[in-house]
């Protein structure tokens, strides 16, 4: 089977840790203890874990370059071992998406994300899979970049997590059933993987 490249997206260092733009990163962090991996090489401008899960090679990656160069990282990653980008699943926060909903696309625009915009740059191509995690809308009125900066309330806690576990469910079954299967189970409204 060929390489899938599972790709979490987030920011570095401990300031941003259990932020909404850092979704990306907590769902990997839960497939990795999932699949019995660590994140323990460094590689790109990332942090690295590979896995298989049945017959399927994985290889999850946590760019470290800050959200809006995450391209640089995949990019680097893929070159040599993936060859169609449809064997790249990035993870990513949506603010248009409400707390601890899912939508799994195959391909398309950033929809105003910088990460996603830079991984298209980088790639050089919009068709690469994305699994978006909603988190939430701006109740507060805060400035955008505020909001995804800010760390969840202790009432969305329960929620954050169990949106953690149907990534890590979704991701798998990406996969290995494939992306249509993925999309038709995942994307269903009050839908579980």
């Amino acid at each position: 089977m060929s390489l899938k490249l599972i790709v979490g997206l987030g920011n570095p260092g401990p300031g941003y840790a259990n932020t909404r733009h850092n979704l990306g990163f907590m769902a990997l962090d839960s497939l990795a203890d999932y699949l019995g991996v660590r994140f323990d090489k460094d590689k790109h401008q990332g942090l690295a874990a590979e896995a298989r899960h049945g017959a399927q090679r994985l290889l999850l990656i946590k760019p470290q370059t800050y959200m809006n160069l995450s391209g640089a990282c995949v990019a680097q990653t893929a070159r040599n071992r993936i060859f169609d980008p449809a064997d790249i699943l990035v993870v990513v926060d949506d603010i248009h998406l409400p707390l601890g909903r899912l939508r799994l696309r195959a391909g398309g625009s950033a929809g105003g994300h910088n990460g996603l915009k830079s991984i298209i740059e980088r790639l050089g191509s919009p068709d690469f899979h994305r699994m978006r995690m909603g988190v939430g809308d701006n109740r507060e009125g805060k400035d955008l970049a505020d909001h995804v900066l800010s760390k969840f309330r202790p009432e969305e806690r329960e929620a954050v997590e169990e949106v953690r576990k149907r990534t890590v469910e979704g991701i798998l079954l990406w996969a290995t059933a494939g992306v249509e299967e993925a999309m038709n189970r995942i994307n269903a409204p009050g839908s579980k993987p």
